[in-house]
């Protein structure tokens, strides 16, 4: 692998773990990265995807603070979460590559579509009265939950924003808790997925090495200073990114 590669691969892990544990979506670096570099997309997702755990441990652990008292919401979604990995992550195995290959052109446009409407969520999700909400989970969100697993496992940009949004809509609770339970949510999707990738296909733990190394440290950048980041300028790095995997991917 030529350096410069290694060091743009090395650098967009940083910024996915970074962005994955303050927003979500980081995949929406670190994929198109890869794409751009040359790799083919089936290969480029699941390195990407088992690189990234790592650094979904490093920021689940920064947020650990936010995680006090969600014991009991945890060990009911995170079933859901599992569930919806494993069935994502052996749809993407089991169904032709040439599908993944044209689907990802979607899928990735889908998730800038997310990233780009995330501050109207949050807004929408702030501005509702706390009364029409509740704090115990409901069989609505598990399944919900579980869908967002299913995409988590099959692709996964994004779905840190999809979670954070289905948890302000039908949980009452903090936003920044919700982050929390969005992290441990999203390691668990990735994790039952690099398990499912690792025995069943083709790696580049190259890529791996350098992403899961580059997102440990940003998990912890995000975890102690991702609130302070300007997120109007991470959005825009998302979104440029993406928009180059797109034309590459086109």
């Amino acid at each position: 692998m030529p350096i410069w590669d290694a060091l743009a691969i090395f650098a967009a892990g940083v910024a996915a773990g970074t962005i994955n544990t303050v927003v979500g979506s980081g995949s929406l670096i670190t994929f198109p990265t890869l794409v751009a570099l040359g790799y083919p997309p089936l290969v480029a997702n699941v390195s990407n995807n088992i690189g990234l755990v790592p650094g979904s441990m490093s920021g689940a652990y920064g947020y650990r603070r936010e995680l006090a008292g969600q014991g009991d919401r945890l060990r009911r979604l995170l079933p859901a979460s599992l569930v919806g990995s494993l069935t994502g992550s052996i749809l993407l195995l089991s169904l032709p590559s040439d599908l993944f290959d044209s689907v990802v052109v979607v899928l990735v446009a889908v998730a800038l579509v997310l990233v780009v409407v995330q501050p109207w969520l949050v807004r929408r999700l702030a501005d509702r009265p706390w009364g029409q909400r509740r704090r115990d989970v409901t069989p609505a969100l598990v399944l919900l939950v579980g869908l967002a697993g299913v995409y988590g496992g099959y692709f996964g940009a994004a779905q840190g924003i999809i979670l954070v949004a289905l948890l302000g809509i039908f949980l009452d609770d903090h936003l920044q808790r919700h982050n929390a339970t969005k992290n441990v949510l999203a390691l668990t999707v990735n994790a039952v997925a690099s398990v499912v990738f690792i025995v069943s296909t083709e790696v580049d733990w190259g890529v791996v090495g350098l992403i899961a190394v580059g997102s440990t440290i940003g998990g912890q950048v995000g975890a102690r200073v991702g609130r302070r980041l300007d997120q109007r300028v991470l959005r825009g790095v998302i979104v440029a990114v993406g928009l180059v995997a797109l034309a590459r991917l086109w």
